[in-house]
């Protein structure tokens, strides 16, 4: 039978199953690789190779779409990735700052092959995107809990780190804010959608929270917190119903008092009570002196003004201070320069503002991008005290980001829009 014919059946013809198209095969290795980013255990990970595959085969494929803002997007992470290059001729050891910077352009390019992939199609490829990144999620999470209350033999040395759930991460320090953005998604779906799917999304919420909380990583729960805070407030801020403004009120308030039952609940329990009391401080032993992560902060700074153009990726570590500056912005301005470095503050600072006036006007794809904005912010945020420059997550958002921003034009005045209009087309299948 060739493919495509109708066929006999009783009562007349019926059309044969179509054949998979080389564009659904490419979608579906698009859900793939989003949905093995969590599986990191060494690096390169197998994230790296599909991407690699996407960015050769996605344009061939013709599902991708480019703009002039795409283009200047592109053209600032090449800014970002020459003065990297430049500066990395300077350091005494040549091989790992070209790779680290190499690794930088690579994740880049990812970030604008995701903004053309989402401008193509916004609604259907936004929906692979977060559901693969919800899949990578709950990946991590889950083999994360299997390790963590040693429910397989062997899982707990190979999910936790020194009593930490880390799941397919190699450090708990970014498994707990991978899974920030799918705690997000779920908390917008229980204020949003129809009440089946939003009991679903709840018990999903409760198993990030878990794995958060479990993570001890102080990094992740700041990120979380600035997260939900921005949610929160954007959601309050577009919605034109009191009604929903109350509902919403409501579901925060539940939340939050059933957080910090199942908190006091988990501290009675000695291992995860005894490491939340050493995590919960604002500054550990290793924070503080001269040789702490602060004392490093301004050690950079003072290598910053004395170096324009920058002393090389990994250098700082090497030669002065023993460890990474733990803060993604200065770490850009040693790496790249001041060039590079201001054109990577720009960049993050840009997709923020304009993320919150798009976020503010009336439009089809309002309530995940309102999700993916207040994650990005999270992220943001933790980049002052982490270097974020190398996480896979970071890029894919904020690629989806733009390319949100500039596949919808946001249409009438800045302004609410109806509670039901939030979610009505964005979390559909998501």
């Amino acid at each position: 039978m060739v493919a495509g014919r109708a066929f006999p059946v009783q009562g007349g013809y019926a059309p044969a199953a179509r054949p998979l198209s080389a564009q659904s095969l490419g979608l579906a290795l698009t859900w793939l690789t989003l949905a093995s980013s969590s599986v990191v255990f060494a690096e390169p990970a197998p994230y790296d190779a599909l991407m690699i595959g996407l960015i050769a085969l996605l344009p061939l494929l013709g599902l991708v779409t480019f703009s002039k803002g795409l283009i200047l997007f592109l053209a600032a992470w090449l800014v970002i990735g020459a003065t990297g290059l430049i500066a990395a001729g300077r350091s005494g050891m040549l091989d790992v700052s070209v790779r680290h910077t190499a690794i930088t352009i690579f994740l880049s390019i990812s970030a604008v092959l995701v903004a053309a992939f989402v401008r193509k199609n916004p609604e259907r490829h936004t929906r692979i995107i977060v559901s693969g990144l919800l899949f990578a999620s709950l990946l991590a999470v889950l083999t994360g809990a299997a390790g963590y209350f040693d429910m397989v033999p062997g899982a707990n040395e190979l999910f936790t780190k020194y009593g930490r759930m880390r799941g397919t991460f190699k450090d708990p320090n970014v498994f707990g804010p991978f899974i920030v953005p799918a705690l997000l998604y779920c908390v917008h779906s229980m204020a949003t959608a129809k009440a089946g799917r939003a009991i679903m999304m709840s018990l999903l919420a409760g198993l990030f929270c878990l794995g958060l909380l479990v993570s001890f990583s102080r990094g992740a729960w700041f990120n979380a917190g600035v997260a939900l805070l921005v949610y929160a407030y954007m959601m309050f801020v577009v919605a034109r119903s009191n009604l929903f403004r109350v509902k919403f009120l409501m579901l925060a308030v539940f939340a939050a008092c059933c957080a910090v039952l199942v908190l006091a609940a988990a501290m009675q329990i000695e291992s995860i009570g005894d490491l939340v009391r050493e995590r919960a401080s604002l500054t550990l032993s290793y924070d503080t002196g001269p040789e702490g992560r602060f004392g490093g902060q301004l050690l950079a700074l003072e290598t910053i003004a004395s170096h324009p153009m920058g002393i090389g990726a990994r250098e700082f570590a090497r030669i002065l201070h023993g460890q990474d500056v733990h803060n993604v912005y200065l770490s850009m301005f040693l790496n790249a320069g001041w060039i590079g470095g201001f054109v990577y503050l720009t960049a993050v600072l840009a997709t923020l503002a304009a993320g919150f006036r798009y976020a503010l006007r009336a439009n089809p794809m309002q309530g995940i991008f309102i999700v993916m904005l207040a994650a990005f912010a999270g992220l943001a945020a933790e980049g002052m005290i982490v270097d974020t420059d190398h996480w896979r997550h970071f890029y894919v958002i904020m690629g989806l980001i733009w390319g949100l921003m500039l596949s919808n034009p946001p249409h009438g005045r800045p302004g609410p829009c109806t509670g039901a209009g939030i979610c009505s087309r964005s979390s559909r299948g998501l």
